[in-house]
């Protein structure tokens, strides 16, 4: 009934070799998180567990054959690539041909944008490292989800739900949300198309990428709802919904809003508060006709004959959103789902009057106006190279290079958050999850930390022949309120689990 709830973002980021263009990905990618973990010390032992995971296993009710599976979806298997378990509970890894950042379990939007902004820190820290190596290569990335050569890349949200709620809600509800909130959370692109050879703007830069309403994969016949049954925590009380249609973000209030609304939208589904029907004709068309026109004009056409701009039917979602929360919690609601409640309703109002009023909040906005700056200065047509240039160099990573962070030196971009409070979130986790025992674990008694997952810590103890588990099963325990006192007291990995199994 309100914003809250266990989040969590994994952002794939986009890498190139300087001046080496023939150079392979995935071994940049390596040499980025093996610096970082390098230099990590307390980081450096502890492997991945694979053990826990199933992501064949389909929310509709079967698993898929790993015989028919496509390589990308086997994320079980141990490949070998770089794989670090952070301080601050999270994951640095190697996902293909992509340096992968997967925040530590959340429970507030707002500790969203906190700890995602700090995997922008891990990286660039990475980054430098890895290029300060003996024999080490200038390597740039970008916090983007395309290389406008056909080629797209993730930035995926994770919310736990209740199992009980019948997954043909979720699609059935969430389906138009998702091809709506494109006006919020979009990165903005030049170019339309997979390989965007088409010439002009658009809002998204996935959109183009995805082919099919419903299904398991998330690299080949991208879905607008996913599947994936894997929920890292009890499966008997939680499913976590896997969610690949947002564009990674650099504008904290586009991230913000982002998960924000989401959990408010999946609130109103576990308790079945929607009773109207959105459904959009031809869902995948809608979803790329709305990232095509920046100009917000397009009209969705849905099931029951009514047309609405993306902002109009986000409007829907907003009205019931704020008697949801009115009926469910009405003077008691917390600050963070009324302050969603509010800019949401800001947004969308300014949207519809003038999208530039959004320059300051919203990436695509922000790069949009950017990029008219510079045609109307130099004259450039949208099929000029120059502005897919310009287009990459904003979510470059490095502060003197991305323009994103231009913006945000000039005072032109709106923060939630302090350069501080960031850098405190690349290595302390958060305090109300089982990532405050994972990181404090990581970091108290990392020589005896041989694994973790997001569900299990797995120590390896002196004198005991065979390493032991400790279930991390229960995302909300293992809180600094549950167990914060005994890792103080605990001088060392045995005490601890001793305390534990007692």
């Amino acid at each position: 009934m309100s914003v809250r709830r266990v989040m969590g973002t994994e952002i794939e980021y986009g890498i190139s070799v300087q001046g080496q263009p023939l150079a392979n990905p995935m071994v940049a990618s390596s040499q980025v998180v093996n610096a970082y973990a390098s230099a990590t010390v307390k980081a450096r032992r502890a492997r991945w567990d694979f053990e826990e995971e199933s992501p064949l296993r389909d929310a509709r009710g079967f698993d898929m054959a790993r015989q028919v599976a496509d390589p990308s979806q086997l994320t079980d298997e141990d490949l070998g690539l770089a794989n670090v378990i952070l301080t601050n509970g999270a994951r640095l890894y190697v996902d293909h041909a992509h340096p992968e950042y997967s925040t530590p379990e959340c429970t507030t939007p707002l500790d969203i944008v906190r700890w995602d902004k700090a995997g922008e820190q891990v990286m660039l820290d990475a980054q430098r490292r890895a290029g300060q190596l003996p024999g080490g290569v200038a390597i740039a990335m970008y916090k983007n989800n395309t290389d406008n050569k056909g080629s797209s890349y993730g930035a995926h949200e994770n919310y736990l739900m209740r199992r009980s709620t019948p997954f043909a809600d979720i699609v059935k509800h969430l389906t138009p949300f998702f091809i709506s909130r494109q006006v919020v959370t979009g990165a903005g692109r030049v170019g339309i198309g997979q390989d965007g050879r088409e010439h002009g703007f658009q809002l998204t830069q996935r959109a183009d990428f995805f082919e099919v309403e419903v299904g398991l994969e998330t690299t080949l016949k991208r879905p607008i709802i996913n599947t994936r049954d894997e929920p890292h925590a009890d499966p008997e009380k939680y499913r976590r919904l896997h969610v690949i249609i947002g564009d990674a973000n650099l504008a904290e209030v586009s991230t913000y809003l982002k998960v924000g609304t989401t959990a408010l939208v999946l609130a109103m589904i576990e308790d079945r508060f929607i009773a109207d029907d959105f459904g959009v004709d031809g869902p995948v068309s809608s979803l790329r006709a709305v990232s095509h026109d920046h100009t917000l004009q397009h009209r969705l056409t849905l099931r029951d004959g009514r047309t609405l701009t993306a902002v109009q039917l986000q409007l829907e979602y907003l009205d019931l959103a704020k008697k949801y929360v009115e009926d469910r919690l009405g003077a008691d609601a917390d600050p963070q789902t009324v302050d969603v409640l509010e800019r949401w309703e800001s947004v969308l109002d300014r949207l519809e009057r003038d999208p530039m009023l959004l320059a300051s909040e919203l990436d695509w906005v922000a790069k949009l106006k950017l990029l008219e700056q510079y045609r109307d200065r130099d004259g450039l047509g949208w099929d000029d190279a120059k502005l897919q240039l310009i287009d990459l160099q904003y979510s470059d990573i490095r502060p003197d290079k991305g323009l994103y962070h231009r913006l945000v030196a000039a005072g032109r971009i709106e923060r939630l958050l302090t350069d501080d409070e960031v850098t405190r979130a690349m290595h302390d986790p958060p305090e109300d999850t089982r990532a405050y025992f994972r990181g404090r674990c990581l970091e108290k008694y990392a020589e005896h930390v041989a694994a973790a997952s997001w569900d299990s810590v797995i120590f390896d103890l002196p004198g005991r022949e065979s390493l032991q588990r400790i279930p991390t099963i229960d995302p909300l325990r293992g809180s600094r309120a549950h167990v914060g006192e005994l890792l103080d007291r605990s001088e060392t990995a045995e005490a601890l689990f001793t305390a534990l199994t007692r």
